[in-house]
């Protein structure tokens, strides 16, 4: 069984106003023996934030021995009295084999109505015993413009179908080139994409998300949202977010999801929203493959 979190830290940063990456990990230990964790909303150096997070990918990277840490810094600035280094953006932690990392900078068009900032979406591809290699994306779109938003769930979309003809057609073998740039890459249509969306399931930007494509040879595929899948209409996305915090709006929603390929939803076992923990503004997700 292979067991993921995903889930918005909000900078590591409870409702008590305490920023612990510790008691992130801590929590989601306590969540399931995880073989994947993806962390969205990690911070480094941007000491005007509440609660002066510090160089959060090097405390999660203490915290986690055995694992290997992937940072994707959708932001990446600097002091301008210091010089020193600001990021912030998304982290996958993984104790499975590794293939190959890819960070997509996601569209970022001009909406002089809102404040915005750079989105990222990571791609580490791992090897499973039990499902192979699989491609595991981890993403937080934008919040406060639509258009910038929409952008980018169009761009996930084109991410997995890149990737998806890129493995129904890869290079031919005489172009592996051993040792250089060049060598063989693992390619593979397996993908689970989740991170905190920032948009709920009726959002135009998550039907066009899902939209179905076809792929050389007539293969048509999809992405699809592992809570309808496991559960069905009768139980509804329980709610990941403003369950307890309703600065952003009266009602809690769920808008941190767990996509997947078509070929991962007969393996999905589990998916379940701990709606207890106050450690972050958002809710951990829990899902688990075999």
């Amino acid at each position: 069984m292979m067991k993921l979190i995903t889930w918005n830290t909000q900078w590591c940063r409870g409702l008590d106003g305490l920023v612990s990456p510790r008691r992130i990990v801590e929590h989601a230990r306590g969540m399931a023996d995880f073989d994947v964790l993806c962390l969205q909303e990690i911070a480094q150096g941007f000491d005007a934030m509440p609660g002066a997070p510090g160089d959060q990918p090097a405390e999660l990277a203490a915290l986690l021995p055995g694992f290997q840490l992937f940072f994707g810094p959708a932001v990446h600035e600097f002091d301008s009295s210091t010089g020193r280094p600001q990021r912030f953006g998304n982290l996958i932690a993984t104790r499975l084999p590794v293939a190959r990392v890819q960070h997509h900078l996601l569209p970022w068009p001009a909406d002089p109505a809102v404040g915005s900032m750079p989105r990222m979406c990571t791609s580490v591809t791992v090897q499973s015993k039990e499902l192979g290699a699989l491609r595991v994306m981890t993403t937080h779109l934008e919040y406060y413009s639509q258009v910038q938003r929409s952008a980018q769930a169009e761009a996930l979309r084109s991410l997995h179908v890149e990737a998806c003809a890129q493995a129904m057609s890869p290079p031919k073998p005489e172009f592996d080139d051993a040792g250089t740039p060049f060598q063989h890459k693992v390619h593979t249509v397996q993908a689970l994409l989740c991170g905190d969306f920032n948009m709920p399931a009726t959002d135009p930007a998550y039907a066009a998300l899902l939209q179905p494509f076809e792929l050389a040879g007539g293969s048509r595929q999809r992405l699809h949202d592992a809570w309808p899948a496991l559960h069905g209409s009768a139980r509804p996305h329980a709610p990941t977010f403003r369950l307890f915090d309703r600065r952003y709006g009266p009602d809690p929603v769920a808008c941190d999801f767990g996509f997947m390929s078509d070929g991962l939803v007969p393996r999905l076992r589990r998916i379940e929203v701990d709606g207890a923990t106050q450690v972050s503004d958002h809710q951990p997700v829990l899902v688990e493959l075999g």
